[in-house]
């Protein structure tokens, strides 16, 4: 069960991150609105394909290993005949930093494993995609090809710091992950930047170019970073970030990578790669059944619809994760993947489990459940405004930032239907990065089975809302949402049942707001819409403000009585924060 100390440290690892996610997005989104300047919409849209290749590649890759190795649990003492062999370290903690540098060899090693999936993942959707590109397309949009293979480039450049990330993932250095990704963003937007402006000061056509230039940027610069800061934990620690035996025995796969690692990250590729089309899958079915241009109209209102997930819900769903694995791996026993001990052997580990996972404490299960309790009742708490005054004001917003030529292109109405998805996807990257971190193999196939079962209806779902009823963007954002409500509810279902089945209760209505901010959202929400007239988008700068200010002008009230309705919930929330730790609340 983990410490309080690194409770805290989760707690504050979160809180870097998330003020890493808003330095970067704030850098990322000036830039993307001097881009907006100098590219249309069917460029935009070819670009959003290249970054869902990038992404692909990488998820393939490393996903199921990543969650495998936060499920790996404590570090634990070194049986393997490698460790022996290394040179003794003096000090009472002799056997204890042996087995942490061996543990943390495991973890570099299986980093290559990610290398090697990359590489193949690289050349076989690359060649899957310019297979599917129309002859249109290649014709209309310049170094489209060469835009590819750089992209290839830049997610092997990305994938080769994977063994020192997870060596930073694992010993909650939230530092070395921020400087990276504050290098590696800084460099990203600034090389597409210089490109970008160079093209359009010389009458260059780069097409998707610069966003090519970009990604290698942003992959160097993790990998030079995060060589850097994993090069001197290994001097210190006494591990290496190249490829080392481990040992010999049944329980390590060619005496470099331990077995129920691999074991449990092979069973969840499956579910990672229906993940991954449910997560991509926007942009995949927009690809099949639209134009370029539309699929720029959604990847825009996507990009700003999303950065909240992207700037705050990601970093929690990450420490979420790696704090209920460490939490909720057993009462004195090790997780599902942890290296063995002693005497320990693979049927031990494999039995340590039961078919519903390892047996924490009740003390660990109650503070589970009242911290995703908080967690999950302070996103429906700040979901309540969103959706009373978010579409409204959306398309408004819009207008100001990316300029009238956007909201004409219908980006607006889009964007307002996105705010109704956003609520939805917080709360399913919480839920299920619970799941993630303590459902056992059986139960992991369980979900990849039902999450197939969602793949299918939200192609059907899309195909129906684009094809049929030509909703376009907007009836893309309502089949994701069709999706995401069917992953949300067998989530739920699946923590009810997780925490029942070992005493322990978790109530869904302690995450429902309260009656009157229900009824407060429900009069505010029409109130707007009565008073703003949102036809004002694209009418210029000074019509938008004013109705803007409208907006504002319903918005103080309503956050007052809101306050009002929740205020022990919020002060439950404060006294967590000041304390110093998470603390659940109880329903009202």
């Amino acid at each position: 069960m983990a410490g309080d100390d690194g409770e805290a440290k989760v707690v504050r690892g979160a809180s870097l991150l998330i003020l890493l996610q808003v330095f970067s997005r704030a850098v990322t989104f000036v830039a993307n609105q001097l881009l907006l300047r100098f590219m249309t919409a069917a460029l935009l849209g070819v670009s959003t394909q290249l970054e869902v290749y990038y992404l692909s590649v990488l998820f393939f890759a490393r996903e199921s290993l990543r969650v495998a190795i936060q499920r790996q649990g404590s570090l634990s003492s070194d049986s393997s005949e490698a460790a022996k062999d290394r040179k003794p370290k003096t000090g009472a903690d002799d056997g204890k930093q042996k087995s942490r540098a061996q543990e943390t060899q495991a973890v570099v090693n299986l980093g290559y494993v990610a290398i090697a999936l990359g590489l193949a993942a690289a050349v076989l959707l690359g060649w899957m995609y310019l297979g599917s590109v129309p002859a249109e397309t290649l014709l209309t949009t310049p170094y489209l090809v060469p835009s590819v293979y750089i992209f290839a480039v830049a997610s092997i450049l990305e994938l080769m710091s994977e063994p020192a990330f997870v060596v930073m993932q694992v010993r909650l250095q939230f530092g070395a992950r921020a400087s990276a990704e504050g290098v590696a963003t800084f460099g990203k937007c600034a090389a597409t930047l210089a490109a970008a402006v160079w093209a359009a000061r010389n009458g260059v056509e780069l097409g998707v170019l610069p966003f090519a230039l970009g990604q290698v940027a942003y992959g160097t610069g993790l990998l030079v970073t995060y060589s850097w800061y994993g090069t001197g934990l290994a001097r210190k620690d006494g591990f290496s970030l190249l490829p080392r035996q481990l040992g010999q025995g049944k329980e390590y796969v060619l005496s470099y990578f331990y077995q129920p690692t691999l074991k449990l990250a092979s069973s969840m590729m499956i579910q990672s790669f229906v993940k991954h089309v449910l997560t991509q899958g926007d942009t995949l079915l927009v690809s099949a059944l639209s134009t370029p241009a539309a699929q720029g109209v959604y990847a825009l209102a996507n990009n700003y619809g999303g950065l909240a997930a992207r700037l705050v819900f990601q970093p929690v769903e990450e420490s979420s994760r790696n704090y209920y694995s460490r939490l909720l791996s057993g009462d004195g026993e090790p997780a599902p993947s942890s290296p063995p001990t002693g005497k320990q052997t693979v049927e031990n580990d494999d039995n340590a489990s039961s078919r519903d996972g390892p047996r924490p404490s009740k003390a660990a299960l109650g503070q589970a459940s009242e911290n995703l309790t908080t967690l999950l009742r302070f996103y429906t708490f700040v979901s309540v405004p969103l959706l009373a005054l978010g579409p409204t004001a959306a398309p408004l917003v819009l207008s100001l930032i990316a300029g009238p030529r956007w909201t004409a292109s219908g980006a607006g109405e889009a964007l307002a239907a996105y705010i109704y998805y956003i609520p939805l996807l917080a709360i399913n990257g919480l839920t299920e990065a619970f799941v993630a971190s303590v459902a056992t193999g059986a139960q992991v196939h369980q979900q990849s089975v039902w999450m197939m079962a969602f793949t299918v209806l939200f192609g059907a779902s899309g195909y129906v809302f684009l094809s049929v009823l030509d909703l376009g963007a907007v009836g893309l954002v309502w089949a994701n949402g069709i999706n995401m409500a069917g992953r949300i509810i067998w989530a739920v279902w699946f923590i009810r049942r997780y925490f029942a089945q070992r005493g322990a209760r978790w109530e869904v209505t302690a995450l429902l707001p309260s009656s009157l901010a229900v009824l407060a959202a429900a009069v505010a929400s029409q109130a707007v819409r009565r008073v703003v007239n949102s036809e004002a988008a694209g009418t210029g700068v000074k019509s938008v403000v004013g109705e803007l200010v409208k907006v504002a002008g319903t918005a103080v009230p309503f956050v007052g009585v809101l306050a009002f309705a929740e205020r022990r919930f919020l002060i439950q929330c404060y006294q967590a924060v000041s304390g110093g730790r998470p603390r659940g609340s109880k329903s009202q």
